[in-house]
């Protein structure tokens, strides 16, 4: 983690945020990972499986992912996939 001050507790709120969308994505096949949550508190993660090359893969992360760890981990700023497929 590059963030300073991530503790377990912290990273059990991120997980259990994800662990609410991980369902809809496996059930097309996909998944997501944690990599890091910056400095600026921006959470990084890297989309599995069929996300990794889904063309609605940034709609899912934004609309999904995204609104679910805010919601949870009001700390976290934004959430950013490393490898998202960008929108036409």
């Amino acid at each position: 983690m590059a963030a300073v001050n991530i503790d377990q507790d912290f990273m059990l709120r991120i997980e259990g945020a994800l662990d609410q969308i991980r369902p809809y994505l496996e059930a097309d096949g996909g998944n997501v990972k944690v990599l890091e949550v910056t400095d600026e508190m921006v959470l990084k993660l890297e989309l599995l499986g069929a996300c990794g090359s889904c063309p609605m893969s940034a709609m899912t992360l934004k609309a999904g992912v995204e609104q679910s760890v805010l919601r949870a981990v009001p700390e976290i700023k934004a959430v950013e996939a490393v490898n998202v497929t960008p929108i036409a």
